[in-house]
């Protein structure tokens, strides 16, 4: 769900290359919700193992996080700890249209309709306990830092991308920019392809910078969360009534003050529906000072034994794409070793 900013923010298109020895913090949720909804058979349906357990996102997380690491990026992923009581309204929605869209499954699957499968299984998606414990120790097998955040990952990510040498967070979602992240790369999980109503699309990672955001938009990070919560965040997924991207712009930077902006739209907000009301304050303060912890974190060395043990003892994947990803992953090491001798030449 997320914040939807995009009409009106500046971006630019960059290659993975950019990347090379630069740390980012990677909204882990955000991901595994990417492998799971993207990785799929043409009907819709996740991978699977030989036991029918869900094995997309560790699909996700290992081949393309190889590539990821053979373009020498540096990845911490951060997961998500205890949420805000506010964030159970965006989990009741998602339940509801995660039960809704079962019923559409179902009819288009009766109808032999692939194209509807595939639309409706990928709002079936749900990442549960054993995917995160399965993640994480597949991400570690492989060297990839992991951190457990107190609160929501994306605002730890954020908080560390400030505080930390790093060039900042991995992620979807635009939520990121109101927690503080200074950059924001978007579609690093993507595959290089994607199918759309006009054809094949070439996706591409882009680049998003909170200060030049600011100062092409003309306001500040407190505007910012102000404009985000008018639009709809996941504390308030409706926003206010009839407030767009552009209109909340124009209130933010007539109103300028926190208070004076909401008591502009006061009349709006009052009109939504019980369950969709919010007090801007709570949502405000979510964003202004969210639960984080100044936390290390280290890369460790490839363990290719429980890499193997997770992924085809365990779950099935073909030895042999396993073992070519492996040997890719130890040309990059040892290329990166080499150069390292060279600079001391």
């Amino acid at each position: 769900m997320g914040l939807n900013i995009r009409e009106i923010i500046p971006r630019k298109e960059i290659e993975i290359s950019d990347l090379r020895d630069k740390i980012v913090f990677v909204d882990a949720y955000n991901m595994l919700y990417q492998f799971i909804s993207t990785i799929r058979q043409p009907d819709g349906t996740p991978l699977m193992d030989n036991k029918r357990r869900v094995t997309s996102h560790l699909s996700g997380i290992f081949y393309r996080n190889v590539n990821l690491l053979s373009e020498g990026i540096k990845m911490v992923y951060v997961f998500d700890g205890e949420p805000p009581e506010l964030k159970a309204r965006t989990h009741k929605i998602r339940s509801e249209s995660r039960e809704l869209a079962r019923e559409k499954y179902g009819e288009a699957k009766q109808e032999e309709d692939i194209e509807g499968m595939r639309r409706y299984s990928s709002l079936l998606i749900r990442v549960d306990s054993e995917m995160v414990k399965e993640s994480k120790e597949l991400l570690e097998a492989m060297g990839i830092a992991v951190i457990q955040a107190p609160g929501e990952g994306e605002a730890e990510a954020a908080y560390l991308s400030r505080v930390k040498d790093s060039f900042g967070v991995v992620s979807q979602d635009y939520d990121s920019l109101l927690f503080g992240a200074k950059r924001l790369v978007r579609n690093l999980g993507l595959a290089k392809k994607r199918k759309t109503v006009s054809g094949w699309q070439e996706v591409r990672p882009e680049l998003i910078e909170l200060d030049k955001v600011l100062n092409s938009l003309e306001i500040n990070l407190d505007q910012l969360i102000c404009l985000g919560i008018l639009v709809g965040t996941d504390y308030n997924p409706k926003g206010v009534l009839g407030v767009g991207q552009k209109k909340a712009l124009e209130i933010v930077k007539k109103y300028k003050q926190p208070v004076l902006i909401f008591k502009s739209v006061e009349e709006q907000i009052m009109s939504l529906s019980e369950k969709d009301k919010f007090e801007w304050q709570e949502i405000f303060e979510l964003f202004h000072k969210p639960k984080v912890i100044n936390t290390d974190f280290r890369f460790g060395k490839a363990d290719e034994k429980k890499i193997k043990h997770i992924l085809v003892e365990k779950h099935d994947f073909s030895e042999e794409r396993v073992d070519k990803q492996l040997e890719k992953l130890r040309e990059f090491k040892e290329k990166k070793k080499q150069k390292s001798l060279g600079d001391w030449n």
